[in-house]
């Protein structure tokens, strides 16, 4: 399984929420709080063009944020892509 990369703060619902649709999936990401750490979010910024938490990688894979993620869900898309080698 690869792994699963997230940019959150820690008062957003939508990392909440990705945190729980992932966790039904027998996933545990691992967190970057970039409310406490300025240089993470510049790297967060530089890697996807976004300033909105949360951020989800998959291995290499930008998935984008909470919405992303339910929409990849809906699609059947999200399992075959936890599922890749990472």
């Amino acid at each position: 399984m690869p792994t699963v990369l997230m940019y959150t703060t820690r008062v957003c619902p939508f990392c909440q929420m990705a945190k729980r649709l992932l966790a039904s999936k027998g996933v545990t990401p691992e967190e970057v709080r970039i409310d406490e750490d300025a240089a993470r979010r510049d790297e967060m910024l530089t890697r996807t063009g976004r300033r909105t938490v949360p951020q989800i990688f998959v291995g290499d894979t930008h998935v984008g944020g909470f919405d992303d993620l339910a929409a990849l869900e809906r699609a059947g898309g999200l399992d075959p892509l936890l599922q890749t080698s990472p």
